[in-house]
């Protein structure tokens, strides 16, 4: 089963503290896999700093899928999704904060997903969670607003 990390912010290329969580637990999901596993790193403009640091710490570069356009949640499952067709279910790894919105996305997309939350530093909690208090009501409501177009073009 493939593994998709999500992008976070980076800092002059490297990866943010909340965006190396994600690289860590990832990380120990593929130590602890019984066979290789594919992972897909997903951003734009994060997608080479991620794999940079996998391959860094002994992640199979070969192994390794990046997917450098990706600019939002959803974006980073369809973009993955389609990357690697036919996948029954993604193990999808973000920060513990943004796991809501990442299961939100995929039920929309119909995309299955078992999502893994990397734990969230103390220091970068309450920016995090700030931002994700606007933002899944954000995404939520794009949600909502697809699914409304998409049943009125459905009965025009």
């Amino acid at each position: 089963m493939p593994l998709l990390v999500l992008g976070a912010r980076t800092l002059h290329g490297y990866p943010s503290r909340i965006l190396v969580d994600r690289l860590r637990a990832a990380v120990s999901l593929i130590d602890a896999a019984p066979d290789p596993v594919q992972v897909v790193v997903s951003g734009d403009g994060e997608a080479a700093a991620m794999a940079h640091w996998l391959v860094e710490h002994g992640v199979d570069p070969d192994l390794v899928v990046r997917e450098p356009y990706a600019r939002s949640t959803n974006e980073n499952l369809e973009r993955a999704h389609a990357l690697i067709p036919g996948v029954e279910r993604w193990t999808v790894v973000t920060s513990d904060f943004h796991v809501p919105r990442t299961r939100l996305w995929a039920w929309h997309l119909g995309i299955p997903v078992h999502v893994v939350g990397a734990e969230t530093q103390r220091r970068d909690l309450v920016v995090a969670a700030l931002r994700e208090c606007l933002a899944l009501p954000h995404s939520a409501l794009r949600i909502g607003w697809r699914r409304l177009l998409a049943r009125a073009s459905r009965s025009s």
